[in-house]
C-alpha cells in the first residue's frame, strides 16, 4: 500500500481534499503532513483527520536531514506537494526520484517557477488575457515546476472574470482532479 506525506504551507484545502479521498482506501493511506509555517491552517486540517504533522523551518530543510530522516522512517512512498512553496531539496529530490508530485494552479509550462503561486498566478493569466487556464500536475525536480506534465485540466476564462474569480475555477479543477491524478500515479510506483 502507497504511504503519502503531503508538503503544505498554507490552508491546506487541497492536503484535506486528498485525506478525505483516500481515509477508507485499502490500496492507499496519507501518513503525515509536513508544513513550513507553524501558523498554517493545514496543521488544524490534518488534526482533525488524526494524521500527524510535521513543522520544520527552512534551516531544518535545507541543512539537515531531519525532514529526509522523518520521511524514511515513515516508509513514505510518495511526496504530495499541496500548495508547498519551497524549492525541493537535492537530497529529497534524490531519494524519492520520480515519486513526488506537485498541482501548479495553471497551465505549465506558462505561469510558472519561483513566485508564482496563489493570486500571483491568477493575475499574471488575466492581465495577459488569456482564453483559458486551468491545473497541472507533474513530477517534481530541481527546478520550480519543471518536472514532467503528468496531468492537465482546463477552464474558460470570461471577459469578466477575476483573479479571484478565476481562483475559484481553479480550485474545482483541482478539488475534482488531483486525488484520481494521485491515486493514478501511485498504481505506478
Amino acid at each position: 500500500m502507497p504511504r503519502l506525506a503531503i508538503f503544505a504551507s498554507g490552508s491546506g484545502s487541497n492536503a484535506e481534499n486528498l485525506i478525505r479521498f483516500f481515509a477508507d482506501s485499502s490500496q492507499i493511506s496519507v501518513t503525515r503532513i509536513f508544513c513550513n509555517n507553524s501558523t498554517a491552517g493545514v496543521i488544524q486540517r490534518a488534526e482533525n483527520f488524526n494524521v500527524p504533522v510535521t513543522i520544520f523551518s527552512r534551516e531544518d530543510f535545507y541543512n539537515s536531514s531531519q525532514v529526509l530522516n522523518q520521511l524514511i522512517e515513515d516508509k513514505t512512498d510518495v511526496i504530495i506537494l499541496a500548495g508547498f512553496l519551497w524549492l525541493i531539496p537535492q537530497n529529497l529530490i534524490e531519494q524519492f526520484s520520480n515519486r513526488i508530485i506537485n498541482i501548479h494552479p495553471a497551465l505549465l509550462p506558462d505561469y510558472g517557477g519561483k513566485g508564482m503561486y496563489g493570486a500571483r498566478v491568477h493575475e499574471a493569466v488575466i492581465a495577459n488575457k488569456e482564453a483559458k487556464s486551468g491545473i497541472t500536475i507533474h513530477v517534481v525536480d530541481e527546478k520550480y515546476d519543471n518536472g514532467a506534465i503528468l496531468f492537465q485540466a482546463t477552464c474558460d476564462i470570461t471577459p469578466d472574470d477575476t483573479p479571484e474569480t478565476l481562483a475559484h475555477k481553479v480550485h474545482a479543477l483541482e478539488y475534482e482532479h488531483f486525488p484520481k491524478v494521485v491515486a493514478e500515479f501511485c498504481e505506478t510506483v
